[in-house]
């Protein structure tokens, strides 16, 4: 009886998620060389047609009520949600900002109170970054840091009805990530999937999302392009459909799993590939936590895959001329409208 109701739960699923419009935004990150603030952000994505927008601390003029109130009419005038993006949780991690977020729970608490201003249910964090994995920082340390001050923050988080949601960051692989959700409690953590990172981690992406799915409350979505490399394998992001990752089927299970979550395009080129060397077993020394079978799904995504053909400018690492940053720039909003205009007739159609 119980297998019988299960199965036709799980039968009525996709049904229910067919009724409802998949809301479709963007990530501020995606047009971060503009340099824009909240205001002129939301503009922009009204003047896109777009239903959400997640924007990183940086984009906020003021972290002050009058100011947030003030962006919370803006965005309720023009049909936007608006979630606010905040930073490192992790002190363990080095990508923890003491000067700028001081303590962990606190830094949390404030992301709780801007959130429950500007009228939104979560806003994203991240625990650490890929740095943390190629210096040798304990993961464990990490998740373990994250949860105590996950657990700390949860009593206002739960008051306030807002959801913490956590970014796979290139820290934690994906089933790492669901073990800190729940054990912070599903109640009050969340994810932030982000698509585009597991392949720095040697992860398929479309296992991350089947692994998180149900723990998704927003997003950034973008592709990759994935590619056998003399010394394992070569990946680099680039605008949707231009990658190898089954954005289709991703789209698909989004309807099935988390219909309610943005979709949220965080476009990320103009980088050059860069390279896995899994075959040299010096890699292994930070990524020994990945289990076998999920490697070799990666690995077979590097075996099909092949490199970015197409035109994109790369930044680069010193001072470039006004020309080029002035290219850079216009790329950074080309490849996210082209990007929209693909998730608009191909994915979410």
């Amino acid at each position: 009886m119980l297998r019988r109701k299960f199965l036709q739960s799980a039968m009525a699923l996709p049904a229910l998620a067919q009724g409802r419009k998949i809301k479709l935004g963007i990530d501020t990150y995606s047009i971060r060389s503009s340099r824009w603030k909240a205001p002129r952000l939301l503009d922009y994505a009204a003047s896109l047609k777009l239903d959400a927008v997640q924007m990183s601390q940086v984009d906020f003029e003021s972290l002050e009520e009058p100011y947030l109130l003030r962006l919370k009419e803006q965005a309720k005038r023009l049909g936007i949600g608006l979630e606010p993006g905040f930073g490192c949780i992790c002190p363990v991690s080095n990508g923890w900002n003491a000067a700028r977020a001081g303590d962990p729970v606190r830094y949390i608490e404030e992301g709780i109170r801007v959130t429950k201003t500007l009228g939104g249910t979560a806003f994203r964090v991240f625990i650490g970054g890929l740095p943390d994995r190629v210096a040798g920082t304990s993961i464990a340390a990490m998740m373990e840091s994250a949860i105590k001050s996950l657990r700390a923050a949860a009593p206002r988080a739960r008051d306030a009805g807002i959801r913490i949601a956590i970014e796979n960051h290139g820290d934690l692989l994906a089933r790492q990530m669901r073990t800190v959700i729940e054990e912070a409690g599903r109640d009050v953590a969340a994810s932030c999937f982000d698509s585009g990172n597991p392949v720095n981690l040697a992860e398929d992406p479309l296992l991350a999302f089947e692994v998180l799915g149900p723990y998704i409350v927003t997003s950034h979505i973008r592709d990759s392009v994935v590619y056998e490399h003399p010394r394992g394998a070569a990946v680099q992001w680039v605008a949707l459909g231009e990658g190898v990752i089954d954005l289709k089927r991703l789209a698909r299970r989004w309807a099935e799993v988390c219909p309610q979550a943005p979709f949220l395009l965080e476009i990320i080129t103009g980088r050059p590939p860069q390279v896995l060397p899994y075959l040299e077993p010096a890699f292994w020394k930070g990524f020994g936590d990945t289990p076998a079978a999920d490697f070799a799904r990666f690995a077979a995504i590097a075996k099909a895959g092949h490199p970015f053909m197409g035109t994109m400018m790369i930044a680069g690492t010193g001072t470039q001329p006004k020309e080029f940053r002035d290219a850079l720039v216009l790329q950074e909003r080309l490849d996210l409208e082209r990007s929209l205009e693909y998730a608009r007739k191909i994915l979410l159609t």
